[in-house]
């Protein structure tokens, strides 16, 4: 795929307009947009503009015209194309998704390290982060009488201590800048695939039994508010539950069917997503890779 071509690709997605009127909540971690609808979807575009921009830096080209993206978008790519051949290649986009990536995830941290590392010993304790983050509702509960907000806040404390000390490997209740990344981002991190599995069936079971069903599954992604008919993506989803996710066809999911859901094994993200760029943009398919 030239260089040109790949500009023309990358304006278009800086230009459309997104959304659409039923939109789905995403659990599969790092599953992107190709898997689950067309291509020629407004959310697939924009998923693409933000695995090759990341998040932040495609708010900041959405504000510029074509012509201005387009310049800076030229700069990008000279960085992408590593071996200085004027093409762009699957691996050296896989390489540029997976360093995008992870550039977010430390600039986040990087951001917010400030607010909670209160002491300025370069650490953030269990007792940093809950008096950051807790500290006002624990001094004063009798603020907090509504009952769905005393629910929240009695729910979210264990919940965020539970994950503290997964992240914290050393056992010090003293997170250092990776450990707390790792607690921030635990979908980026091996060592904190059972919290998010967990989190995960804590969030959409809502009987409690300690399994997902196919209501709950569905209502986790829509909420069927106007008492119209499902729209075709849900139809699918249901489809999906019966065949793809209760493997046992027990009629639910339990721990093992939700990490196969989420956390599938045998997908690279970045590889699909610079496939997909490629395909989309290579139009004269003379370079095959």
């Amino acid at each position: 795929m030239d260089v040109s071509t790949y500009l023309w690709f990358l304006s278009l997605c800086t230009c459309l307009a997104y959304g659409k009127p039923t939109l789905r909540k995403e659990r599969v971690l790092h599953e992107p947009e190709l898997i689950r609808q067309p291509h020629e979807d407004n959310q697939s575009y924009q998923y693409d503009h933000e695995a090759f921009l990341g998040k932040e830096e495609a708010t900041t080209f959405d504000q510029l015209t074509p012509e201005e993206s387009k310049t800076r978008l030229g700069k990008i790519v000279d960085r992408i194309d590593s071996d200085v051949d004027g093409y762009i290649t699957t691996d050296e986009l896989k390489a540029w998704i997976k360093r995008v990536q992870k550039r977010y995830v430390y600039e986040n941290v990087a951001k917010v390290w400030s607010d909670y590392d209160l002491n300025k010993d370069n650490k953030i304790s269990w007792d940093e982060y809950k008096q950051a983050t807790y500290g006002y509702y624990l001094a004063n509960p009798e603020e907090f009488e509504d009952a769905t907000d005393q629910f929240s806040f009695k729910k979210m404390l264990p919940r965020d201590e539970r994950r503290f000390k997964a992240a914290d490997l050393n056992g010090d209740l003293a997170a250092e800048r990776e450990e707390f990344t790792a607690f921030l981002h635990p979908e980026e991190f091996e060592h904190m695939q059972e919290i998010v599995v967990l989190e995960t069936l804590e969030d959409i079971d809502k009987n409690g039994d300690g399994h997902v069903d196919e209501d709950e599954y569905i209502a986790d992604m829509f909420a069927h508010e106007d008492g119209g008919p499902e729209p075709d993506w849900v139809r699918t989803e249901r489809d999906q539950f019966s065949d793809f996710r209760d493997l046992n066809k027990d009629g639910k999911m339990d721990l093992e069917e939700i990490r196969h859901w989420i956390l599938p094994q045998d997908y690279d993200h970045a590889q699909a997503e610079a496939r997909h760029l490629v395909y989309e943009s290579d139009t004269d398919k003379v370079r095959t890779y």
